[in-house]
């Protein structure tokens, strides 16, 4: 880079971060964490995740809105799990053509995402790079040891099927920017907003993920975050709750669109999809209403090998779902 060295991208991203002065070792090749208030801890939960700019950035998105997605993602996935981020390491690959103002954009998108999930960036690297790419590494912590931790393979038959949030609007939002399918007012607003500014269910996770039997997020699309999970519990799910976002199925009928594939197969919606026993239920319930959060119960868990179905409420029939979504390096896996 002619005029924007490493070092001084490094200087611009600490500066804005407010690091300057806090860590004695900024200047150093590590970054160092006192555990000193970790004593109760015994669990180390580590996660890391890329963005890479062509295929995770849609038009028009801000460099801040990109940095805070790329924390975002991470975020998700721990939150899944029942974990708050503690620290996180970014390293950043950046573009020859990037200009002082987008470099401070950039350290702006963390610094948003900082406070916003109460993750402390401690450091990072950077290079240099054909278009953007930002990896985000982050670490927290659990009271209890990793085996208490839900996996994907815990849901069993009888169990309860539930999610964060309703779906829809990220795969109309990318509709909407990238095919100018019609949209209006409040609808519009929102599923652009989802695209660009990605609100993963951080909360509900550190707060209902005790109730899990299984879960993970669903950044890849609700279709494949339940048969991930039906398959490596070997179970089927049957859902006959579709948790529709409003007003996605006018928006599929008015640009002649799958409302369906609007709801199961989008991706980068950061809602939890996890799997509890009835036995656990009404704890969930009491404990999302204090925490002021809905939950949404789509279905079951039923034995199985691993497919899932819906259920057609007018007919009683059952229909399996097509396992689509979105998948880096094939882009949208194949109905299977």
């Amino acid at each position: 880079m002619s005029v924007l060295n490493e070092r001084a991208i490094i200087d611009i991203i600490i500066s804005n971060l407010g690091l300057r002065g806090n860590n004695k070792r900024r200047d150093d090749d590590v970054s160092t964490v006192s555990l000193q208030n970790m004593k109760r801890m015994k669990s180390l939960i580590m996660k890391c995740d890329m963005l890479v700019e062509s295929t995770d950035v849609p038009p028009g998105m801000y460099p801040w809105q990109i940095a805070r997605k790329s924390i975002s993602a991470c975020v998700s996935d721990l939150s899944a799990k029942g974990i708050k981020p503690h620290v996180s390491l970014i390293s950043l690959g950046i573009p020859k053509k990037y200009s002082n103002t987008e470099i401070e954009d950039l350290a702006k998108g963390f610094q948003i995402a900082s406070k916003e999930f109460g993750v402390k960036i401690v450091g990072g690297d950077t290079n240099e790079s054909k278009e953007l790419i930002i990896d985000c590494s982050m670490i927290g912590f659990s009271e209890d040891c990793a085996s208490g931790l839900p996996g994907r393979n815990g849901a069993k038959p009888g169990d309860l099927v539930l999610v964060s949030g309703e779906f829809g609007y990220t795969s109309s939002g990318l509709k909407i920017l990238t095919k100018n399918a019609k949209a209006y007012g409040e609808f519009k607003n929102n599923a652009i907003s989802s695209v660009m500014n990605p609100k993963p269910a951080q909360k509900f996770g550190i707060s209902l993920a005790k109730y899990f039997s299984a879960s993970m997020d669903s950044s890849d699309g609700l279709s494949i975050s339940l048969y991930e999970l039906a398959r490596q519990s070997n179970v089927n799910f049957l859902i006959d709750n579709i948790p529709s976002a409003k007003g996605v199925c006018n928006f599929a009928r008015n640009n002649r669109l799958d409302y369906k594939r609007l709801i199961f197969c989008g991706g980068e919606e950061y809602e939890i999809v996890g799997t509890s026993a009835p036995a656990n239920l009404k704890k969930a319930k009491a404990t999302a209403r204090r925490s002021k959060l809905k939950l949404f119960i789509i279905g079951k868990v039923e034995k199985g090998e691993g497919k899932v179905f819906l259920l057609d409420r007018k007919t009683g029939k059952r229909v399996q779902l097509k396992d689509m979504g979105y998948v880096h390096l094939n882009h949208r896996r194949k109905s299977g």
